[in-house]
């Protein structure tokens, strides 16, 4: 059995430690000390939703419905687009030291929806969680699933708590404005090269 929890972790970690959408963005907060818990909350919280609906079966649904992954696609690159046209904006009037009095911070609101939107919107992380988990995670013999499940979540809960509050570590770097520049050039080029490839398939 505890084997199967295993299985479910460190499938999980493999598949979210890979630099994407949502772990920019916890990095970010992270980086700026920014509703930090509340940013990990709703990842985390839209992660376990992702998983459970995969092993619950519900990936085959996208698998069998070619219009809902086109649909899921096109929101999911307009989305990144749009924040990676901000990122690249910030980078090209200069980024500021890491000075949260003159941060001007995101409401909870904004927070919350950011949070949410890179979680849910990026079709990515329906194929890796929904889909993907979900196939192997619904293989396991019933009674083992729940197990499977809480590997699976417990690693993406871990890694969002090291990711977001690890990132006080790199706090001296991004002192410097120029570390803020270089930062958001790259995350702007990441997410619009998410971006195109949802949109070349």
């Amino acid at each position: 059995m505890s084997n199967v929890y295993l299985n479910g972790f460190l499938l999980t970690l493999g598949l979210i430690m890979a630099i994407g959408a949502q772990n920019a963005h916890v990095l970010r907060q992270g980086l700026r000390g920014e509703h930090v818990l509340l940013t990990i909350g709703v990842s985390a919280a839209c992660d376990i939703l992702l998983i459970g609906l995969g092993i619950a079966g519900v990936g085959s649904l996208f698998v069998a419905n070619p219009d809902l992954m086109t649909v899921a696609r096109y929101g999911g690159a307009a989305f990144l687009a749009w924040y990676g046209a901000r990122a690249l904006r910030s980078a090209l009037r200069g980024g500021r030291a890491l000075d949260l009095a003159e941060h001007k911070r995101m409401s909870r609101g904004q927070a919350l929806l950011a949070a949410a939107g890179f979680s849910l919107l990026n079709p990515h992380a329906y194929l890796d969680t929904v889909v993907l988990l979900g196939s192997i995670g619904s293989q396991q013999a019933e009674d083992l699933r729940p197990l499977f499940a809480v590997g699976a979540i417990s690693a993406s809960i871990v890694w969002l708590l090291l990711l977001g509050y690890g990132a006080r570590l790199l706090a001296p770097l991004f002192a410097k404005p120029v570390a803020w520049r270089v930062l958001d050039a790259l995350v702007a080029l990441m997410l619009w090269a998410i971006a195109g490839s949802l949109l070349l398939g």
